[in-house]
């Protein structure tokens, strides 16, 4: 049986910090969460929503690095690497709240085309293009697309632990979401106490305490109130798109690479041949000691494996 994704994620969870929006004036507080209008309908291309980003300096002659966190994560889960990668290889570094989650704006809509869009409104307003996209789980389906889509915007393309087929291993995650749902909790507390009583009432649905603290990082404190920062509503109207992959004829020609997690079930050989066709010049590596996030459980072989890819 496939393990759950998430154990292992406090790892990689950073402490919750009063939003700083990558546009504008960043304020000591907020009041209530951004809530986007719904996309225009009648099929034609979805409304990008503004995304909060943190964006570190380097060298503007050289490709940047962007990296799109997975499903309840924010740009927070690649703060370290991001620092240490920028370092290391002296580029700019972009990492990128997702819609409906962190501190970017919610969406009624919650398609990888939405998420796509988003990324090609930002990217060239930054001057961001061609980039390394970097892409772990949901994010990395939104790189893939993203490639596909606009090749011009993507000078090589990192999917860490994912293919373009439908994500078999994520079956706990409605019920994770029911949970948080169903939780009330009082007014008044303090966060800590909050964030404590509602870890006890998910006890029963989420084992693992690592899961539970870190879906918890979601749970912030708006006017007094207790809320969800990440659209549960949306994530859970949407779910059978998110675990799935939007059907595309076109090929990405530019360099890939599939980093995956050896004590993970997210890409299984029998995903290849549609890697293949899609990537065709894709690489596969394996990193023996990372589960599904590679990132948090192999931080050092993670970050070599992008600078040998860019070298």
């Amino acid at each position: 049986r496939a393990r759950s994704p998430i154990p292992g994620m406090l790892r990689c969870a950073r402490a919750w910090r009063l939003p700083h929006r990558g546009i504008g004036p960043s304020s000591p507080s907020f009041s209530r969460v951004p809530v986007a209008l719904s996309s225009s309908q009648g099929g034609t291309e979805p409304r990008p929503v503004p995304l909060s980003y943190k964006l570190l300096d380097g060298e503007v002659a050289r490709p940047p690095l962007v990296f799109l966190h997975g499903l309840f994560g924010s740009k927070a889960n690649f703060s370290s690497i991001a620092k240490a990668l920028a370092q290391q290889t002296g580029r700019r570094v972009l990492t990128v709240d997702a819609r409906n989650h962190g501190d970017s704006p919610h969406s009624p809509d919650m398609s990888y085309e939405a998420m796509s869009q988003d990324l090609q409104d930002l990217l060239p307003q930054l001057g961001l293009v061609p980039c390394v996209l970097i892409g772990h789980s949901m994010g990395g389906k939104t790189a893939m697309l993203l490639a596909l889509q606009r090749p011009e915007l993507v000078e090589r393309l990192i999917a860490v632990d994912i293919s373009p087929v439908e994500s078999t291993s994520s079956s706990n995650f409605p019920n994770y979401v029911a949970a948080m749902k169903a939780i009330d909790l009082p007014n008044g507390a303090s966060l800590s106490s909050a964030r404590k009583l509602a870890s006890e009432k998910l006890s029963s649905v989420i084992q693992s305490i690592s899961v539970r603290q870190f879906l918890l990082t979601n749970l912030v404190e708006v006017d007094g109130h207790f809320v969800w920062r990440v659209n549960l509503d949306a994530l859970s109207q949407h779910w059978d798109k998110i675990l799935n992959f939007p059907p595309r004829q076109e090929s990405y020609s530019g360099p890939a690479l599939f980093l995956i997690g050896g004590n993970s079930q997210f890409v299984l050989p029998s995903h290849h041949p549609e890697i293949r066709r899609l990537f065709p010049r894709a690489q596969m590596q394996t990193l023996p000691n990372a589960g599904h996030l590679v990132h948090s459980d192999s931080p050092q072989d993670f970050m070599a494996a992008i600078r040998s890819f860019l070298a």
